[in-house]
C-alpha cells in the first residue's frame, strides 16, 4: 500500500488548495496545511548546459529571467554537482541516489550495445510511486542502449523504473540532436504545436501532465528531462536572429543558438510556475533545476572553469543547480558541494517517504538545507570516469573539503587543487601539500576498491592466482597455433632459446596461440610478455595481443601497437570481426616495444586493458563492453573459451618471452 493510500482524497486537495491561498505558516516557514500533505516535486533537467549560461550565475547575454526568478526564490548552488561528466551516467545517479560507478553506467550509451539500467535498483520514481505518487517522464530518458522493438520491452525502458506516463521519450538514437517535428528519433509522436519546436511541445506536455495529476488527487513526480540544449543546436529562427542582433554576438559566452534554445527552456519554467499557481499548488510543490554534465566543448567552454564535458575538470562536472521549496527563505547561495547523488535521498526526505530497504545510497539528505537549515555534513565526493573521450581523458577524481584531487588513470598522474583560492584549478599542489595530496589519494583509492567498477592493474598482488605461467624455452607445448586463419596472412612461428619469435617476410604475420587452459571465471588475466622486436619500415605493425579465444573464428582480444602508439580492441564472433580503436590515445601514451607487457582482464561483460610503460608500471589503456557480442559473464559460455595471445609484424621479427594467466 502506498503511504497515501489511507489518505482521503478530498483531504489532500482540501490540504493542496489552502495552501495555495494563503494559509498559516506553519513551523520552519512551511505552509501549516502544505506540511501535512505530501509535496509534489518537478525535477527540470537541461543536457549540456555550462554553469555560466544562466543570468543568475553571472550572464549578460542570455535571457534566463524565470530561471533567475527561482534562484532569487530559492536556493542557487555555487557548487553543485553532476554525478559524471556526460549524461547518461549523471541521469543514472539522479534515479538511483547511488554513484555511477556503483550502478556499472559510467559512459553515455549509445546505439548498439546491450548497457541498461537494470531494474534490480529501486529509483526514485519507483520508490515514490509506491508512496502514492503519480509519476511522469517527458524527454529523454538515455538509460538504455536498445533501440529495437516494442519500447515498453526494451531493458531499462522508463516504465520499468516505476514511470506511470512517459512522454516524447526517445524510440531512437538521439544522436547530435531533433529538434523540430518531424522527429526521427520519436517517429511516432503526434503533431500539437504549428511550427512545433520540440522544447516547446516537452513544455506543453509538462503543464498538462501537471493538470492531469492535480485533478486525479494524486501527489506528482514530474521529471522533465530537455533533449536541449544538446547539439547539433537548433532553435526558431525568429529566436537566433533576436539573439544575432545583440552587441557581442558569436563571442565567447555569447552563442545566439545556444542563447534562443536557452529562451525556450526558460519560458517552460515560467508556464509550470504559472501552472502550479492557477491550480493552487504553487505553495507545495518543490522545484530542482540543473544540467546533466558540463557545456560541451565544441559549442563554448565553462569559464570560469577548467575542462567541459567529458573532463572531471570543473567544467566537465560543476553545474548550474537552483532549489526551491515554497515557505523556506528565498535568495539563499550555498557553497557545500552537493550532487545529484543527493537527489533521491532529499527528495525522499522532503516526501517523507522511507528509502529502499537495503539498497545503498551514496547520496546524503539536502530536505533540511530546503526548508532553510544548514547543508548536511558529507566526507567527500567522488567520480570515475574511465575513458577516452574527447576532450577528456581515463580519470578518476575526489572532493573533499576545499580540495580537489584528479588522477589520470592511463598514467596516475595526480593533480591537487585548491577549490576555494583557486577554482579554475590552475595551480597543481601535490608538490607543496603531499600531506594533503597522501589524504585524498587514500580515500580516492578506498572509493575505488569499493565500488569495484573495474579490475585494478593486473599484478600478483591484485590477481594473486597463477593459473598458467609459460616461458617458451620448451617450445609450444600446450597452444594451438592458429596462423595462418583468421586473417590469413602469411609468417612463421618458433620456439626456441626461451622465446616465441614471430617472423614475417615483407607481409603482415598474425599467429594466435590458445592454452589448454579453459577461462573458468571471472576477474581473470591474460598477460603477454615481449622481449624484443626488430622493424625498419616506418608504418609497419608491431602489435601484441591478448585475451581469451573459442578457436580462430571466435575471440576476444585487446590489442597495443608500439610503433603507431595505438591500442583497442577485436571481438569476431562466428567469423564476423568487429572492435575499436581508441584514436584518441595518438601520441598520448609512449609503451616501449622491448620489455613490453600487454594484459587482457575479464570482468563483468567487460575487458580491461593495461600494458607497461618504459619506467615498469602498469597502466590503463580502456576498458570496452562487449556483452553485445558475447557474454562471457555467462560462466556456460566462459568456460568453452581459452587464455589466448597473438602477434603482429610487417617486415621483421618480434619475440614474445611469456605468456601468463591469473584469476583474482
Amino acid at each position: 500500500m502506498g503511504r497515501f493510500a489511507n489518505v482521503d482524497r478530498r483531504t489532500v486537495l482540501r490540504g493542496i488548495g489552502a495552501a495555495g491561498v494563503g494559509a498559516a505558516l506553519g513551523p520552519g516557514g512551511r505552509r501549516a496545511e502544505a506540511a501535512a500533505a505530501p509535496p509534489n516535486i518537478v525535477v527540470i533537467l537541461i543536457d549540456d548546459l555550462a554553469r555560466r549560461e544562466l543570468g543568475c550565475y553571472g550572464n549578460t547575454f542570455n535571457e534566463t529571467p524565470n530561471m533567475d526568478r527561482l534562484a532569487a526564490d530559492g536556493i542557487r548552488f555555487t557548487a553543485g554537482y553532476c554525478g559524471a561528466p556526460v549524461c547518461s551516467p549523471t541521469r543514472a545517479s539522479l534515479m538511483t541516489g547511488q554513484y555511477p560507478a556503483r550502478v556499472g553506467i559510467t559512459e553515455f550509451l549509445g546505439p548498439s550495445g546491450d548497457d541498461f539500467l537494470p531494474t534490480s535498483f529501486q529509483t526514485l520514481p519507483e520508490t515514490l510511486r509506491g508512496a502514492g505518487y503519480r509519476t511522469c517522464l517527458i524527454g529523454k530518458w538515455h538509460l538504455s542502449e536498445t533501440y529495437t522493438g516494442p519500447v515498453r520491452d526494451r531493458p531499462g525502458n522508463p516504465w520499468s523504473h516505476g514511470f506511470d506516463e512517459v512522454i516524447a521519450s526517445e524510440q531512437q538514437y538521439i544522436a547530435g540532436g531533433d529538434y523540430f517535428y518531424p522527429y526521427f528519433m520519436l517517429p511516432n509522436l503526434p503533431q500539437r504545436l504549428d511550427n512545433e519546436y520540440l522544447t516547446d511541445r516537452l513544455n506543453l506536455e509538462a503543464t498538462d501532465f501537471i493538470t492531469r495529476a492535480h485533478q486525479a488527487g494524486s501527489p506528482f513526480f514530474l521529471y522533465l528531462s530537455h533533449y536541449a540544449t544538446h547539439q547539433t543546436l537548433a532553435a526558431p529562427q525568429p529566436l537566433i536572429d533576436k539573439y544575432a542582433a545583440k552587441p557581442g554576438a558569436g563571442q565567447a559566452g555569447r552563442k545566439p543558438v545556444l542563447a534562443a534554445m536557452l529562451e525556450v527552456i526558460d519560458a517552460g519554467v515560467k508556464q509550470i510556475r504559472d501552472t502550479l499557481t492557477s491550480l493552487g499548488i504553487a505553495g507545495n510543490t518543490i522545484i530542482l533545476l540543473l544540467s546533466d554534465n558540463g557545456g560541451d566543448s565544441a559549442t563554448d567552454t565553462s569559464v570560469p572553469f577548467r575542462g567541459a564535458k567529458a573532463t572531471l575538470y570543473e567544467g566537465g562536472v560543476r553545474v548550474p543547480m537552483i532549489a526551491y521549496r515554497p515557505g523556506a527563505p528565498g535568495g539563499r547561495v550555498v557553497d557545500a558541494p552537493l550532487s545529484t547523488v543527493d537527489f533521491m535521498p532529499t527528495l525522499l526526505a522532503a516526501a517523507g517517504v522511507a528509502a529502499p530497504a537495503g539498497q545503498k545510497a551514496d547520496g546524503v539528505s539536502f530536505a533540511g538545507l530546503l526548508d532553510g537549515g544548514s547543508a548536511p555534513a558529507r566526507d567527500a565526493l567522488f567520480w570515475v570516469y574511465p575513458h577516452w573521450h574527447d576532450p577528456g581523458l581515463p580519470s578518476a577524481s575526489v572532493r573533499k573539503g576545499r580540495y580537489k584531487l584528479l588522477r589520470r588513470l592511463h598514467d596516475n598522474r595526480e593533480e591537487l587543487y585548491d577549490l576555494i583560492a583557486d577554482e579554475a584549478e590552475t595551480t597543481d599542489l601535490t608538490a607543496s601539500m603531499p600531506a594533503k595530496a597522501t589524504e585524498l589519494r587514500t580515500a580516492l583509492d578506498a572509493h575505488l576498491r569499493d565500488v569495484d567498477r573495474f579490475p585494478p592493474e593486473p599484478s600478483p598482488a591484485n590477481v594473486p592466482t597463477a593459473l598458467l605461467e609459460q616461458e617458451f624455452d620448451a617450445g609450444l607445448g600446450g597452444f594451438t597455433v592458429l596462423a595462418p586463419a583468421p586473417e590469413n596472412r602469411a609468417g612463421t612461428v618458433a620456439a626456441s632459446g626461451g622465446a616465441l619469435t614471430v617472423t614475417a617476410g615483407g607481409s603482415a604475420a598474425f599467429a594466435l596461440l590458445r592454452s589448454t587452459l579453459a577461462v573458468g571465471a571471472d576477474n581473470v588475466a591474460a598477460i603477454v610478455s615481449q622481449r624484443s622486436y626488430a622493424n625498419t619500415a616506418t608504418t609497419a605493425q608491431d602489435t601484441l595481443f591478448a585475451g581469451f579465444v573459442k578457436d580462430a573464428q571466435n575471440y576476444v582480444l585487446a590489442w597495443y601497437n608500439h610503433r603507431q602508439k595505438r591500442t583497442g580492441w577485436d571481438v569476431r564472433i562466428a567469423g564476423t570481426l568487429t572492435g575499436n580503436r581508441v584514436t584518441q590515445l595518438d601520441g598520448a601514451i609512449n609503451y616501449p616495444g622491448p620489455n613490453a607487457r600487454l594484459a587482457c582482464v575479464l570482468h563483468g561483460d567487460e575487458i580491461t586493458a593495461y600494458a607497461v610503460a618504459a619506467g615498469g608500471a602498469w597502466q590503463y589503456l580502456f576498458t570496452a563492453d562487449i556483452g553485445r557480442f558475447v557474454r562471457l559473464d555467462d560462466p556456460a559460455v566462459r568456460a568453452t573459451y581459452k587464455f589466448g595471445f597473438g602477434a603482429r609484424i610487417d617486415g621483421g621479427t618480434m619475440t614474445i618471452e611469456r605468456f601468463a594467466a591469473r584469476r583474482r
